[in-house]
């Protein structure tokens, strides 16, 4: 199938060199500052050198606050633990300015900012065994023992972890045990996927079920984690008739698979959930790249005359205009996608550790630095959370699909009608007219809130947009009941979202129970639930969570 070639982006003068394709803070850092005028440097030189004085002689105001790396009562208490700790937020403060003089490019101002992060984070001096008093204070309140402990750690995350900390300790979870537990049966599978049918706990269901299109780059079990921490276990509460994409975990033998792949795997699950059900057409929810994959596959269903099939879209924290700058934007250069062509034709796929490792590496201060100072310096294990288990539990990403998704970022080619094509057609969102939900996450490091507005002005039907707390994947395992959490409603979405956002209404709770209000109205009248799975032509084949996700 012929695609519209891509044109490689000019050379960028920033370094982009580096080992798997990945971006190097240090090396972009050293070359902003090379870029920096004499009285740039000069002046954040003058100012650091003017607070270090007020440190050095007790009168500087630099204060921690509320940053958890700092709790410990030695920080403000000893006075020299707080010009340590002084020294390096005056330091911090000096960076962030000169991350400041490259704002005028966004995408060289996340980079800039990115850059900084690495090296704050870095230099922290709790980040040491010599200048952290609590790492101090538990090697001497354990007899050393917590040092011992922390050097097992290491190395054990050296030889296991790509040398990185640990973010989990994922012996309390178990895929099919405390994970991924909602009853339910595999019905249908073809080579790369399978689709779960969860059996429904109301006695009356929707007629028109919703189909759930879940991220390539992810296993399907961030949202059927612990009960009670389960948006398929809620949807069915509320009387939905649910079918998830559980993808299976390719090998380099798969590395040809490319989105047109997938969409073709995609066409066969719509149509046998619509067969099972004995409806004519289904909701359909994607989440992350998942919703890209939606939107390429009802694209090109609509340009076929197969658009009935597909009744609502819905979609969570799903960039399809790359055109806001984000973290996630530091991924698109000229190297890359030549790196994706180099990997289809060795390795055949981008490793699950691999991919990890680069997202991980977006949020070194959290991601990182954090889990150092907690395995290795306090010689802990790291806690027992369900999300970071799913987290560190990787998949593969096949090198065509990857070099697919490159695309999409480099050139915004899903955002410009005609310029990708899907299944020998045009992709072009803006042909799908069917009602869409859009949900978005105020502080989503990947995917801002702001790219995944513009979704609703892209569609060629009515929107409707949802701005909920937290980030990326919080903002999605987002449970009723959490005391903290709210969410944005607002009127239809026009093309400002600040202004969207300032006339938005506050409401506690979770988007969950907005998202079910919005799809009652869209799923047709109730029936009796059916007491079996699947369906004659569709017999289950295996119990949930199924075979692919445990490979």
């Amino acid at each position: 199938m012929a695609r519209k070639k891509v044109s490689k982006p000019k050379a960028s003068k920033l370094p982009r060199k580096n080992r798997e394709g990945s971006f190097e803070p240090m090396d972009f850092a050293r070359s902003l500052v090379s870029n920096l005028s004499p009285a740039v440097l000069g002046r954040e030189g003058k100012d650091l050198l003017t607070e270090t004085g007020r440190i050095l002689s007790g009168s500087s105001e630099l204060d921690f606050g509320k940053d958890p790396r700092f709790k410990d009562p030695a920080w403000r208490e000893n006075p020299m633990y707080k010009r340590i700790g002084q020294f390096y937020l005056a330091m911090c403060k000096a960076t962030e300015q000169i991350a400041e003089q490259a704002k005028h490019d966004p995408m060289q101002y996340e980079k800039a900012k990115l850059a900084v992060d690495h090296i704050n984070s870095l230099l922290s001096p709790t980040n040491n065994i010599l200048t952290n008093p609590a790492a101090i204070k538990r090697g001497i309140d354990t007899g050393g023992r917590s040092l011992v402990d922390g050097m097992r750690n290491f190395l054990h995350d050296a030889r296991n972890n790509n040398a990185l900390p640990s973010q989990a300790d994922g012996t309390d979870f178990v895929v099919g045990k405390n994970l991924a537990v909602t009853p339910g049966a595999v019905v249908y599978r073809n080579e790369q996927l399978e689709i779960i049918q969860y059996a429904p706990t109301t006695k009356e269901v929707f007629k028109i079920p919703v189909l759930v299109m879940t991220p390539q780059v992810n296993k399907f079990y961030f949202l059927d984690l612990s009960p009670g921490r389960s948006f398929v276990e809620y949807m069915t509460s509320q009387g939905y008739q649910v079918f998830i994409v559980s993808w299976k975990n390719p090998s380099p033998a798969q590395g040809h698979w490319n989105l047109d792949t997938y969409c073709e795997a995609l066409l066969g699950a719509v149509d046998a959930v619509r067969q099972i059900t004995a409806s004519k057409t289904i909701n359909t929810f994607g989440f992350c790249a998942g919703g890209i994959t939606m939107s390429a596959l009802l694209s090109s269903m609509i340009y076929k005359g197969q658009g009935h099939k597909i009744n609502t879209v819905s979609y969570a924290v799903t960039l399809i205009d790359f055109s806001e700058p984000a973290m996630i934007g530091i991924l698109k250069s000229d190297f890359l996608l030549d790196s994706a062509q180099k990997t289809s034709q060795g390795k055949g796929v981008l490793e699950g550790d691999k991919l990890a490792a680069v997202f991980t590496l977006l949020r070194p201060n959290d991601l990182i630095w954090n889990y150092w100072v907690n395995n290795y310096l306090m010689g802990k294990s790291p806690p027992p959370f369900d999300i970071l288990v799913w987290n560190s539990d990787g998949t593969n990403l096949p090198a065509s699909l990857h070099k697919d998704f490159l695309t999409f970022f480099d050139d915004n080619a899903a955002a410009k009608p005609g310029a990708f094509e899907v299944l020998g057609t045009p992709m072009d969102i803006g042909t799908i007219e069917q009602d869409a939900f859009v949900v978005g996450a105020v502080n989503d490091h990947l995917t801002p809130w702001i790219g995944c507005y513009k979704t609703t002005q892209m569609l060629g039907g009515k929107s409707e947009f949802v701005l909920s707390s937290s980030g990326h994947i919080a903002g999605l395992v987002n449970p009723p009941g959490n005391p903290k959490s709210f969410y944005l409603t607002g009127s239809e979405p026009g093309p400002d979202p600040h202004a969207w956002k300032a006339e938005a209404t506050s409401n506690p709770g979770s988007w969950w129970e907005y998202w079910v209000v919005w799809a009652s109205t869209r799923s047709g009248d109730k029936k009796r639930a059916r007491k079996t799975l699947g369906s004659k032509k569709f017999p289950p084949l295996t119990d949930a969570p199924g075979k692919y996700v445990r490979e």
